[in-house]
C-alpha cells in the first residue's frame, strides 16, 4: 500500500501546521494508522497514533500541542500541529497497519506500509 503525505513546509516558531496521509486500501476503517518523525542525526521516533475506535496515543513531548484524526470517508489520517517549537523540524512519515482492529502501537515494527515522509522546518 503507497501512503502518500502531504502538508509539510517552512514555519515559524508557534506557528501551526496540519499533515495530511492518504491510503488507498478499502479496508481502511479497520486499520490503525500511525505518525513518525525523524531529526537529522537521530533515529526515527514515535509521534502519534489512532486506531479503528478513534483511540489515540501520542509521545510525551507532543501531548497537548499534536492532534491525531482520521476521515474514514476518504480514507485519511491528519496530524494537527499547534505550537511548533525548533524541535519539532524533522522528516515526519505516516504508517499503515495491517493488523485488523490492531491499536494504536507507538512501536514502528508493528506498521507494515510507510510514506516518503514529508520535510517540516520549524524556523527561530
Amino acid at each position: 500500500v503507497q501512503l502518500v503525505e502531504s502538508g509539510g513546509g517552512l514555519v515559524q516558531l508557534g506557528d501551526s501546521l496540519t499533515l495530511s496521509c492518504a491510503a488507498p486500501i478499502r479496508t481502511f476503517n479497520s486499520k490503525a494508522m500511525g505518525w513518525f518523525r525523524q531529526a537529522p542525526g537521530r533515529d526515527r521516533e514515535f509521534v502519534a497514533a489512532i486506531d479503528w475506535r478513534y483511540n489515540t496515543t501520542y509521545e510525551d513531548a507532543v501531548k497537548g500541542r499534536f492532534t491525531i484524526s482520521r476521515d474514514n470517508l476518504v480514507n485519511t489520517v491528519l496530524l494537527q500541529m499547534d505550537s511548533l517549537q525548533s524541535e519539532d523540524t524533522a522528516v515526519y512519515y505516516c504508517a499503515l497497519r495491517l493488523l485488523k482492529f490492531g491499536g494504536p502501537s507507538s512501536h514502528s515494527e508493528d506498521y507494515d506500509s510507510w510514506g516518503r515522509g514529508t520535510q517540516v522546518t520549524v524556523s527561530s
